[in-house]
């Protein structure tokens, strides 16, 4: 983004965050860094929206943030596989945004899988209504 002169970061084999950062497909998707339009600010935005209950009250809140981590993790995963395979080389800090993508995930399954058996029981329970 030109902010940084130099993007500092250990000198490990196999690590040039500039290499990677600087490359075409760092700014594919609307001449932007793929950090800044996956960024966590989204998904921080929906891990913090709503109430306590919101499975219950909201359950789009948590499916959207399971959506959103979903990506987050296919993202992570097919760039770090493409900074391998096109560069040669690997972004420790693009490693480490996937890291945290990855770290997500587990606290966002039990949310999500409390939230399809509300839904699945609520629509289970306006068919039993229906019937009766």
């Amino acid at each position: 983004m030109g902010v940084i002169k130099h993007l500092p970061e250990p000198r490990l084999p196999y690590l040039d965050a500039e290499k990677v950062g600087a490359s075409p497909e760092a700014y594919a998707w609307l001449s932007t860094p793929g950090a800044v339009l996956a960024g966590f600010g989204a998904t921080t935005t929906l891990a913090a929206m709503g109430s306590k209950p919101r499975v219950k009250e909201h359950p789009s809140i948590p499916l959207a943030l399971a959506a959103k981590t979903a990506l987050d993790v296919f993202n992570a995963t097919r760039l770090t596989r493409d900074q391998w395979t096109k560069h040669r080389a690997f972004c420790i800090w693009c490693l480490m945004a996937a890291g945290v993508s990855f770290a997500i995930l587990p606290f966002v399954i039990p949310e999500t899988l409390d939230t399809l058996r509300n839904l699945r029981f609520n629509k289970l329970s306006q068919i039993l209504e229906k019937a009766a």
